[in-house]
């Protein structure tokens, strides 16, 4: 696999020079990879496919999401790295005023520039943007589903689970306070008495599963070299250009950090023509890749373990189903069930959940990933990978349950919708309908997996997939 990755570097820089998207129509703040927020890009859809048309008489009985929280800050991390940025850009200015003949192709912005989240002390807080996004989605999602929230809130009818990281808490604040009180004109942020779950080691295992795997936290450590190996010919290259461009001696790891900086102005700051404005589209479309490369391999398809230790949020999701369709079979009345699971969580809880659906994957790839890794997608303009599309901030996957009337044309009465950002998404896994019976479902998303426990996936030998039933 490692020298087919290498392959695929190649292929990528040829793939390139017929990069054609005029520069005019180039929007930066969509090719941020993770870094996105989520208003840019939650309406590209793939126009090729055409959602389902919900049968006459068929309701919503029950909605799961999954939410990634909304734009927030650098973490204390990234700000120290912007912190080094910054004192770099000073030396390299430094050597430059040595060098006269480069110094009217230095953009002024460079000269004195410091972080702007200088000498914050804490990182990775939820942004008035982040908690806006998430207020929105509160606010669409009732109107998308009027039938579920035409109740008053109760915790037992719509349950709210959040990480114990305080960016999807306070998510989980926002939604709720867009979702139950957005039609009277409530502020974003505003506190109210929403009862959010976060904290105990089952619910963490459900949506925080990445830090409770013992096996994958030892695969991801050997692959970060291997990611970082990856990664040098697409920075050694723009480096290059860079150098040549503005006359600093940039090094790979300056290009780094400013390719971070660019995606943090224009996620955060709306800011696109200072470190964004150092690089070329053709460049900006490179970067994007590195990050989603890295994305694919240590998150995404590139390893089976990446998502199958995603197992107990996906068995969660098909229970909460389970126990809607009980709860009408038994003609309970309203407010006696549950009618909503809500969950507010991290870009490395919505990628690995979209994997187990075989959502972004290129035609039949589909077939083939509950049994083995498959192959990185290459063109840089039709690729669906895209990290851009499936976990920009507030990225969501909802899952909806209908129940709906028996008819000569189907034996089946409670179907699942998928929707991604919001949008209707085809489950490969369902013929790529978006609108699939629950027993197919059931066996054929949920059905390959459902053998499998966390701890065999998790803490056993690694690549030990025992079924639960033999262990």
């Amino acid at each position: 696999m490692k020298h087919a990755m290498f392959f695929l570097v190649i292929l990528f820089f040829s793939n390139l020079s017929n990069y054609s998207k005029a520069e005019g129509d180039f929007d930066v703040r969509q090719h941020l990879s993770t870094v996105t927020r989520y208003g840019v890009v939650k309406d590209i859809v793939d126009n090729s496919f055409i959602p389902s048309v919900i049968p006459e008489g068929c309701v919503a009985i029950h909605l799961n999401l999954v939410a990634r929280h909304g734009t927030r800050s650098p973490t204390k991390k990234r700000i120290s790295e912007l912190d080094g940025l910054g004192a770099r850009l000073k030396l390299l200015i430094s050597d430059a005023e040595k060098q006269s003949s480069v110094l009217d192709r230095i953009p002024s912005w460079l000269h004195g520039w410091e972080s702007p989240w200088k000498g914050q002390v804490k990182g990775g807080e939820l942004i008035r943007k982040g908690e806006e996004e998430l207020f929105d989605l509160g606010i669409s999602t009732r109107e998308g589903f009027p039938y579920l929230f035409d109740e008053e809130y109760h915790p037992e009818i719509y349950t709210i689970n959040a990480t114990q990281v305080p960016r999807t808490k306070a998510s989980a604040l926002a939604f709720a306070t867009g979702l139950f009180n957005g039609n009277r004109s409530d502020e974003p942020g505003k506190q109210e008495a929403f009862a959010i779950s976060s904290g105990s080691n089952g619910s963490e295992i459900i949506l925080r599963f990445f830090d409770y795997c013992n096996n994958y936290k030892n695969l991801k450590k050997k692959q970060e070299p291997v990611v970082n190996k990856l990664k040098e010919p697409y920075l050694d290259n723009i480096t290059s250009a860079l150098v040549r461009r503005y006359g600093l001696n940039f090094t790979r790891q300056d290009i780094s950090s400013l390719w971070f900086l660019c995606q943090e102005e224009a996620s955060l700051l709306d800011i696109t023509n200072q470190a964004c404005g150092l690089f070329m589209p053709s460049e900006i479309t490179l970067l994007e890749w590195t990050d989603d490369l890295e994305l694919y391999i240590l998150k995404g398809y590139g390893n089976s373990l990446n998502y199958r230790m995603a197992t107990p949020l996906l068995e969660d999701v098909v229970k909460s189903m389970e126990q809607a369709i009980q709860a009408k079979e038994e003609k309970r009345t309203p407010g006696s069930y549950e009618k909503a699971r809500l969950r507010f969580a991290h870009a490395e809880t919505l990628v690995p959940l979209s994997c187990l659906l075989g959502l972004f994957l290129e035609g039949s790839e589909s077939e083939q990933i509950q049994e083995q890794p498959w192959k990185l997608p290459v063109d840089p303009q039709i690729r669906k990978w895209r990290g851009s599309i499936m976990a920009p901030f507030a990225g969501n996957n909802m899952l909806a349950l209908y129940s709906c009337p028996a008819t000569h044309k189907s034996t089946s009465t409670y179907f699942v919708r998928l929707l991604h950002n919001e949008h209707p998404i085809p489950m490969p896994a369902c013929n790529g309908s978006d609108f699939c019976p629950f027993e197919v479902f059931k066996e054929k998303v949920y059905g390959p997996y459902k053998k499998l426990t966390f701890d065999a996936i998790c803490n056993g030998k690694e690549g030990d997939n025992t079924p639960k039933d033999e262990l």
